[in-house]
């Protein structure tokens, strides 16, 4: 038994060489979005190196310049980008337009255990019963994050009960948030939410919090488009009055960085984000003015915009290319590399993280995070999900601004959503 053991571990010791030592002189390039994970992962970077052989570069960008980068290679003779860093909301496009790897063989050959992956994440990025095109590296469910200290303090809640009626506390419902906002902003010496009101993505994201808590959505479970409804239209008439009587000075052409920013230097009672952005603002040395003063919570009314980004291989790459990038995958999703992420405030997106004690100990809001991730609702995935999220935002943009009317901005939205999906 002693004997066999050994000549198992020899054999996967040899064949470990013998991937590394094809792996050397393999440089992997990924267009990344400009985030905190992406830097998680960016520091890292040395260690896999050391192990593997491999170089690892990020060619860090904003979200916006992203997708059309990336399709210009994925359709071009040989992508330059040969590890994808890829957005639920491309998880339809890319795998229709035949251009990502399906990872099951290499999962297979490899013996990566996927029973921890979670399997709504795994769903959400475009997993079938015959293909994984995708393989899950972080989720984005979004909830509100709040500031503690202007709750709790007893001249601003004496104000607020005078004014309202009702008691200074985190808000459950939809219009309690858009009602106190409007009060921190009046009368709180702060913006009441730091908002990402720029077209296209950042508010259709925004909005989707907004749509899913006034308990409206965009498709029915039969993916007709039910987005045209009382409850569509009570989120933008709410969205819209947070823009214009909450939310920062240009705030419709703000982004996620904006709002980080407003947050981090003090200056707004709460954002609408993504609740991995806890640990950023909740750290003394980065954001001392809010450090120790903010919480995250649920979307108020109960949900909020969930989403996340995967690890695809283009097919348009040499193989040995795809080897050395999938050995990447399973490094950076294993356990070990996943704990010492979540360390840093990375989203897991295996269960075994979440629950793993020492993410536990040093960040206990990971339980709300887990109900965060569980209540959240999708913006709808299909293959022109990207066009969808410029015809929402462009609706969005115009209602917000006072130039079209709340029941047509919402008819148009829905209009453009049928017809996209009819193509």
């Amino acid at each position: 038994m002693k004997n066999k053991a050994f000549l198992v571990a020899g054999s996967l010791a040899a064949a470990l060489w013998s991937s590394t030592a094809l792996a050397e002189g393999i440089t992997l390039r990924a267009l990344m979005e400009d985030v905190p994970e992406t830097k998680i992962i960016e520091d890292m970077l040395p260690d896999f190196e050391a192990k593997t052989g491999i170089k690892v570069e990020f060619e860090k960008v904003g979200y916006g310049d992203m997708h059309d980068k990336l399709v210009a290679q994925l359709v071009s003779g040989e992508s330059y980008y040969n590890l994808l860093s890829v957005d639920f909301l491309w998880a339809g496009e890319f795998p229709a337009g035949g251009w990502l790897e399906d990872l099951n063989p290499y999962v297979a050959k490899s013996g990566f255990d996927m029973a921890p992956v979670i399997p709504s994440m795994l769903d959400l990025l475009g997993r079938t019963d015959t293909a994984l095109p995708i393989m899950p590296m972080y989720n984005y469910s979004m909830g509100m994050i709040y500031r503690t200290d202007l709750i709790a303090d007893p001249a601003l809640a004496a104000k607020y009960e005078a004014a309202t009626g009702k008691k200074l506390a985190a808000p459950t419902t939809l219009d309690d948030y858009v009602a106190m906002a409007k009060f921190f902003k009046a009368d709180g010496g702060v913006n009441g939410a730091a908002m990402q009101g720029q077209k296209g993505d950042p508010n259709s994201m925004e909005f989707s919090n907004y749509l899913f808590s006034a308990g409206g959505d965009y498709l029915d479970a039969n993916r007709k488009v039910v987005l045209d409804s009382d409850q569509g239209r009570q989120a933008l008439t709410l969205y819209n009055d947070m823009i214009k009587n909450a939310a920062q000075t240009g705030a419709l052409s703000a982004t996620l960085d904006d709002t980080l920013r407003l947050m981090c230097a003090g200056e707004s009672f709460s954002m609408v984000t993504y609740w991995w952005m806890l640990p950023q603002l909740d750290n003394a040395e980065k954001c001392p003015k809010v450090a120790g003063k903010v919480a995250i919570s649920v979307m108020p009314g109960g949900h909020g915009e969930s989403g996340g980004w995967g690890w695809g291989i283009p097919k348009n790459i040499p193989g040995d290319q795809k080897d050395a990038a999938w050995q990447f995958i399973e490094w950076v999703q294993s356990k070990d590399v996943s704990v010492k992420r979540a360390l840093q405030g990375h989203a897991p997106v295996r269960s075994d993280v979440f629950s793993d004690p020492a993410v536990l100990a040093k960040y206990p809001f990971y339980a709300q995070a887990g109900e965060i991730v569980a209540s959240g609702k999708s913006f709808p995935v299909f293959t022109y999900s990207p066009q969808y999220e410029d015809v929402l935002g462009t609706q969005i943009s115009l209602s917000a601004s006072g130039d079209t009317p709340v029941d047509a901005a919402i008819k148009a939205s829905a209009k453009g959503l049928e017809d996209l999906l009819a193509k």
